[in-house]
């Protein structure tokens, strides 16, 4: 038998004859060529189709992913809409507040801060939404930068007009606005007759005649600079309120307030009293503003 052939015995039953195929060598590496070719075709296609339908997958993932991003940048782009119309509320309370304290910022030549801006930054925003994304996004970077300047104006035009409040706060407590004593006037402010002889002088307060022993309150807040005795004016105590204000107290009996002690308007600080140079029982009661006296007229409600 020659060699380049191969033979296989088929035995198809137990008691059936065995059947004899012979097949060549070149004819057997030709049909194992063959079946490894279809396998590996079919391993390939197989990959392929894996390969589609990850590939499917991920197109369908991406497209929900982009679908979901449009939807973020449809909503942050109304959020920086609704930010920058809160910017021009802000802006135009900063300045109705501003005009109602009568403030101006004096860095900016005194302009009220918040006025101007970019009203109109949301509905630029919201008119690029249908072009192309990423100039959408820029303008939305570049639009937050912008509203993020805008806040931090707003910042400091807020700190600047709380500053001038509690300033204008403190002076309003620092200045006297109710009587000391209830009584009433024996001698104004002004150019007068003196009382014991020897023409006229001037009298830098008030005279307010009272009750023996009544309470004396302070009219304003301080600190309690001097409480003495002074030969002219008997049991006195003086107030520093700030802001250049000072007042006096004057012929008490006594006072009950030691210097450097601080104090709240209506709070006692002596009682009426006949001390000193006087010819009864009163107060004097004096307002200096930066060293000058003033009529205290002026302070009393």
């Amino acid at each position: 038998m020659p060699k380049d052939f191969y033979t296989f015995l088929i035995v198809p039953k137990k008691n059936s004859a065995a059947k004899k195929i012979m097949i060549s060598s070149t004819l057997l590496k030709g049909v194992i060529a063959c079946f490894m070719v279809i396998v590996l075709a079919t391993m390939y296609t197989y990959y392929d189709y894996i390969k589609i339908k990850r590939e499917k997958i991920e197109l369908t993932r991406l497209r929900q992913l982009t679908k979901d991003q449009k939807t973020q940048i449809d909503v942050l782009a109304g959020k920086v809409e609704n930010f920058a119309v809160k910017m021009d509320e802000l802006r135009q309370l900063d300045k109705e507040v501003r005009n109602l304290a009568n403030f101006e910022d004096k860095q900016n030549k005194g302009q009220l801060l918040g006025i101007g801006g970019s009203p109109s930054l949301g509905n630029g925003v919201a008119s690029h939404l249908e072009g192309d994304r990423k100039m959408v996004v820029a303008s939305i970077n570049k639009n937050v930068d912008q509203l993020m300047g805008d806040a931090n104006d707003q910042v400091r035009s807020y700190g600047e007009l709380i500053k001038f409040l509690k300033e204008q706060k403190s002076i309003h407590e620092a200045t006297p606005s109710i009587w000391p004593v209830k009584g009433w006037v024996t001698s104004e402010f002004g150019n007068r007759v003196s009382p014991f002889g020897g023409g006229r002088e001037f009298h830098k307060g008030i005279d307010i005649a009272s009750r023996m022993g009544l309470a004396v309150v302070v009219p304003a807040d301080g600190v309690v600079a001097e409480a003495a005795y002074d030969r002219e004016m008997g049991h006195m105590v003086r107030i520093n309120h700030g802001h250049g204000m000072t007042t006096w107290y004057g012929h008490l009996t006594r006072s009950v307030v030691k210097e450097g002690s601080m104090i709240r308007r209506g709070a006692v600080i002596g009682y009426v009293g006949n001390t000193g140079r006087s010819t009864g029982s009163h107060v004097h009661y004096s307002v200096f503003l930066n060293g000058i006296p003033v009529n205290p007229r002026k302070y009393l409600n």
